[in-house]
């Protein structure tokens, strides 16, 4: 029974010393150094950044003209009536 439990002993110190060494190794080495060299460094001076509650200005004319606006509004309307009246007679069809 004692030459069994030598046996496992002697099995386990190396898993336990390569574990070890792995371990201490991990805590060696640099954080700096696992970053990509690509990184653009932090700014030193803290106003760097634009404020969170500062809005660009608003825009006085619309973003789409009115009369398009319709247009595509009439397009999208039509798009979805048509979805519809195909989908109704694939039901009514699958039934």
């Amino acid at each position: 029974m004692l030459a069994l439990r030598d046996r496992q002993t002697r099995r386990l110190a190396p898993c336990a010393l390569l574990i070890i060494a792995l371990t201490l190794g991990g805590c060696s080495s640099q954080i700096a150094d696992l970053t990509p060299a690509d990184t653009q460094p932090h700014p030193k001076e803290a106003g760097g950044y634009l404020p969170v509650h500062d809005l660009p200005p608003a825009r006085d004319e619309a973003v789409i003209p009115p009369d398009q606006r319709a247009k595509i509004e009439a397009e999208l309307t039509a798009a979805r009536d048509r979805q519809a009246t195909a989908a109704a007679a694939k039901d009514a069809s699958g039934k």
